[in-house]
């Protein structure tokens, strides 16, 4: 009996060993160079046969195949791709693992006004969801949180680490607000069905947001106040531009309100996050400067007389227009491994331009959330977080991520996904037994 035991007990432990997550990569030793490949830089260059050497988590040269390497390892990738560090914003990845097991979800407080609650020491790096994400190339993702009219703070984090605070690129980036709209969405679970229906409550909520910006720009006025308040020193940002107000308004006349209604407030750094009609407000969002998020583009149009096309084409009439664009999954956070796709379908319905496309989980993303000085683009002086793909990285078909490095870190690509299709390609591999 005991022996029997112990083979199960040992058995359990070798299951949940092989179960593991990576271990996170060590700080880069010695310089590496990356030769032959076609670099992405990120804002438009492309550089064919091109290397680029990083070391110490620092790009230190960028170039043609002239560039020199002496002194580092040499890693030739000649005929791949090498991009910047995907980055994917208003994320939930690393603070929900099974939506249906609640102990796995910490994507939200209760209440409705929570401007001091932090996603980022909620931030979970042995998410099993994040090796998923960082095999398509995010190397970077923005934690946000859930819940209420002021959900609270969000924070960049890197994929890679062994908590939050290895994990941090940028702490407490911005303020999540979710604006009281005019009509509010309603889910049916008999027929899966999304209608729309009045909201309400939308006085008494603006109402209590004036007040409570009221107060915060009040507050945010005296240099030492004594006593601290959390919830306004939290929102102190806001007002002196460290921080974005991130707003989440899908419909135009909501996206036009909620702008104003932060400009009242003298608030300089605003973002529009959704934007599912932020066509119908393009000229407004141009005139104030205002960069949006999209969500997800893989849906359909909120309109029945829409054209069905017209989330694949948002990002270029957006763009056109000259309004800055990111891409996102929102809080698909399962999902957000396939943003680069979002990218490429962009490019097939009206944006045309992939190098285009590619900023918009790059190089705009990164001028969004205020890490364009670290990350973003493939230029000396930048974080060493890049990627190299077999093939183009917005093609679902050609996207074979190789190697991967963080401040030039080289991550393990091990994820739940491969260990999965190994264990069972050697499964069907094997003869029928008892046939």
């Amino acid at each position: 009996m005991k022996q029997t035991f112990l083979t199960i007990l040992a058995f359990a432990a070798l299951t949940l060993a092989k179960a593991q997550n990576p271990a996170p990569a060590k700080p880069q030793e010695r310089a590496i160079a990356l030769t032959g490949a076609t670099i992405h830089v990120g804002n438009g260059q492309v550089i064919q046969n091109g290397t680029i050497v990083f070391d110490k988590g620092i790009i230190t040269a960028v170039g043609n195949g002239d560039t020199p390497t002496a002194g580092a390892e040499v890693i030739s990738v000649t005929g791949k791709h090498i991009y910047p560090g995907l980055i994917s914003p208003a994320s939930l990845v690393g603070l929900q693992e099974v939506s249906a097991v609640r102990s796995t979800v910490d994507s939200r407080e209760i209440g409705v006004l929570n401007p001091n609650v932090r996603a980022l020491i909620a931030y979970n790096t042995d998410s099993e969801v994040i090796p998923t994400i960082r095999n398509n190339g995010i190397l970077l993702t923005q934690a946000m949180p859930l819940g209420g009219t002021v959900s609270g703070c969000s924070s960049i984090m890197q994929t890679d680490g062994w908590n939050w605070e290895d994990a941090v690129l940028k702490k407490d980036d911005g303020m999540w607000l979710n604006w009281p709209g005019y009509f509010a969405r309603s889910f049916s679970m008999e027929d899966f069905s999304v209608s729309l229906r009045k909201n309400e409550n939308r006085s008494k909520a603006i109402d209590a947001l004036q007040a409570t910006f009221a107060d915060a720009k009040a507050y945010a006025a005296i240099k030492n106040p004594e006593p601290m308040n959390l919830k306004l020193e939290a929102m102190r940002g806001l007002f002196t531009g460290a921080a974005n107000l991130y707003i989440r308004a899908d419909f135009g006349k909501d996206i036009i309100e909620a702008v104003k209604f932060a400009k009242s407030f003298g608030i300089p750094k605003v973002v529009i996050v959704g934007g599912e009609e932020a066509h119908r407000a393009v000229d407004f969002l141009k005139e104030n400067n205002v960069p949006v998020i999209l969500s997800a583009l893989h849906r359909l149009p909120n309109r029945q007389d829409e054209d069905v096309d017209l989330p694949y084409r948002m990002p270029g009439i957006l763009q056109k227009a000259g309004v800055l664009v990111a891409l996102s999954y929102s809080d698909e956070w399962w999902r957000s491994r396939n943003l680069a796709f979002l990218a490429g379908t962009a490019v097939g319905f009206g944006l045309g331009d992939r190098e285009e496309a590619l900023k918009m989980i790059t190089s705009n993303t990164a001028r969004i959330l205020g890490i364009d000085k670290q990350v973003g683009t493939l230029e000396k002086g930048k974080h060493a977080t890049l990627f190299v793909s077999k093939g183009d990285a917005l093609d679902m078909r050609t996207n074979v991520v190789e190697h991967a490095f963080i401040q030039g870190r080289h991550v393990n690509l091990d994820d739940k996904h491969k260990r999965l299709y190994n264990i069972y390609r050697e499964k069907y591999n094997q003869p029928m037994q008892g046939k």
